[in-house]
C-alpha cells in the first residue's frame, strides 16, 4: 500500500497538509505523535527534502526546527538563502524510532516505509513547482532517484530529472553533527554551504 489513496482532489499544498494527517499507508504512523508534512509557500524556487523528521520535529509538527535544522539554518544563512525562501519536506513524513530507556532512537526508514510516503512527496513537488530540489542525504536521494543513486559518488552534481529543472544532493545536515573534531566539522560545514549555494546559484 502506499499513500496514493489518501491524496486529496485538487492537491494543494493546504488540502495535502491536512490529508497526510490521516495517512495510514505505512506502519509508521502507529507510533509517531503525528505527521510532519513540509512547510513553505507554492512557488518557492527551492525545495529541500530529508529524510524524516527528528525527535523534536515529532514532538512540534514541523519539519527541521530540531539540531539538524538549526544548522542547517546557519548553512542556509551562510549561502545567502532564506529559509523563508525555500519549500523544506522529508521524503517520510512520520518518525521511525525504537526505544533506549527514555530516549527514541532513530531508525533509518526502510525501502517500503520510504515507497509508501512517495506519493505526499511526489505531490509536494507538483503543487510547489520548484526551480531545484536538493536532496539532503542519501534517503532523500533514493527516495527521489531511484535506489541505485549514492550520493557519496554524485553529491554536488546536477542531475538529469523530470521532477525538477535542477536537482542535486549532497549530505544532510545531520551528518556534520555526529563529526567530533572542531576543524573536520568546519570544513564538513563549508562543503555543505557550497553545495546550498550551487543550488541557490544560477550554474546550470
Amino acid at each position: 500500500m502506499d499513500a496514493s489513496a489518501f491524496l486529496p482532489t485538487p492537491p494543494t499544498l493546504d488540502r495535502l497538509a491536512r490529508a497526510a494527517i490521516r495517512c495510514t499507508a505505512c506502519p509508521l504512523y502507529r507510533h509517531a505523535t503525528q505527521t510532519v508534512f513540509g512547510e513553505g509557500e507554492p512557488g518557492a524556487r527551492l525545495m529541500l527534502v530529508g529524510e524524516q523528521p527528528g525527535d523534536i520535529e515529532d514532538h512540534i509538527g514541523r519539519p527541521f526546527v530540531g539540531p539538524a535544522g538549526r544548522l542547517l539554518d546557519r548553512a542556509l544563512g551562510l549561502a545567502g538563502i532564506d529559509r523563508d525562501d525555500a519549500y523544506l519536506t522529508n521524503a517520510v513524513k512520520h518518525l521511525k524510532w525504537t526505544p533506549r530507556g527514555k530516549r527514541r532512537i532513530h531508525g533509518k526508514p526502510n525501502a517500503g516505509e520510504i515507497r509508501a510516503c512517495r506519493p505526499w512527496l511526489i505531490a509536494e513537488i507538483a503543487a510547489v513547482k520548484p526551480e531545484v530540489i536538493v536532496c539532503l542525504g542519501a534517503t532523500a536521494a533514493q527516495a527521489l532517484l531511484g535506489s541505485d543513486f549514492r550520493v557519496s559518488r554524485q553529491r554536488g552534481e546536477w542531475i538529469d530529472s523530470d521532477l525538477a529543472p535542477r536537482v542535486i544532493a549532497t549530505v544532510h545536515p545531520s551528518s556534520l553533527l555526529r563529526i567530533r573534531g572542531a576543524e573536520e566539522r568546519e570544513a564538513a560545514l563549508q562543503a555543505f554551504v557550497a553545495d546550498l549555494a550551487m543550488a541557490a546559484g544560477d550554474e546550470g
